[in-house]
């Protein structure tokens, strides 16, 4: 276990240092909670969701997403049936 020194400022706020940031893979807009466990603090980073990933990759046309999800959901069925084949 190692420990990085960081300050509070006059809001509250804790910068993350870099060595941390990049350690956890926390870029700027991510989500971290903070776990209080007696008087200790304890820093998870939040995994992102597809939601968060929304609009990230740009698409040529409007898409049909209850058809991409009745495709998607069919073709798990199927590997379901197959596994249990």
């Amino acid at each position: 276990m190692s420990a990085v020194i960081a300050g509070i400022g006059r809001r509250g706020q804790v910068t993350i240092p870099r060595t941390v940031r990049r350690r956890l893979g926390i870029q700027e807009g991510d989500q971290v909670a903070f776990l209080l466990a007696g008087d200790h603090v304890i820093l998870y980073p939040l995994p992102k969701t597809l939601l968060d990933m929304r609009g990230s990759v740009p698409v040529g046309m409007p898409q049909d997403f209850s058809e991409i999800r009745r495709q998607a959901i069919e073709a798990h069925a199927r590997k379901v049936a197959q596994d249990e084949a």
